[in-house]
């Protein structure tokens, strides 16, 4: 289930969007083995209120485009897909029977300007951030240039799915 919270009022959150977020954060999912029921929050925000959360939870003063708050904790060196076919997860990690997975929050203002400055359309842009952000709630990272690589070729692939270009 994927909970949606706008909390802006600078860019409009069509339910055509809000449908497609759905769709491809359920097949990210799916792809990454996640076969049970889940529950993910989407704050949508502007670059003020992202800037504030951003200094709250990473001591970083600064605006940016996507932050996720996974709540699974991995094995260190899991190999991605395999973790939920061979690591189980206790209760207190359910709520109501569905997987709690965290919390994503976008700025869609930042999205906004990310697009025209990329080239591409704004639900490309709001798309790969939810599939960026989806990645890191499963433990992917792209700290490292191998984890890097690995993370860039499965956003490409679900966006392609979709057949949402650059």
């Amino acid at each position: 289930m994927l909970l949606v919270d706008n909390r802006q009022n600078k860019i409009e959150v069509t339910n055509e969007l809000e449908d497609l977020l759905e769709k491809i954060i359920d097949f990210t999912l799916k792809e990454e083995k996640v076969l049970i029921d889940y529950e993910i929050s989407l704050i949508f925000t502007d670059n003020s209120e992202i800037r504030t959360i951003n200094k709250e939870y990473r001591k970083i003063d600064k605006e940016t485009d996507v932050l996720s708050f996974p709540m699974l904790e991995y094995p260190k060196n899991k190999v991605y897909k395999d973790v939920y076919q061979n690591f189980s997860f206790d209760d207190s990690y359910f709520d109501e029977g569905k997987l709690v997975m965290g919390d994503i929050a976008i700025s869609l203002e930042r999205a906004k300007a990310q697009c025209e400055e990329y080239g591409h359309s704004f639900f490309r842009e709001v798309c790969y951030l939810s599939v960026h952000s989806i990645l890191h709630l499963l433990g992917y990272d792209h700290m490292e240039e191998d984890e890097k690589i690995i993370m860039r070729d499965r956003e490409e692939y679900i966006l392609q799915e979709f057949n949402i270009a650059r």
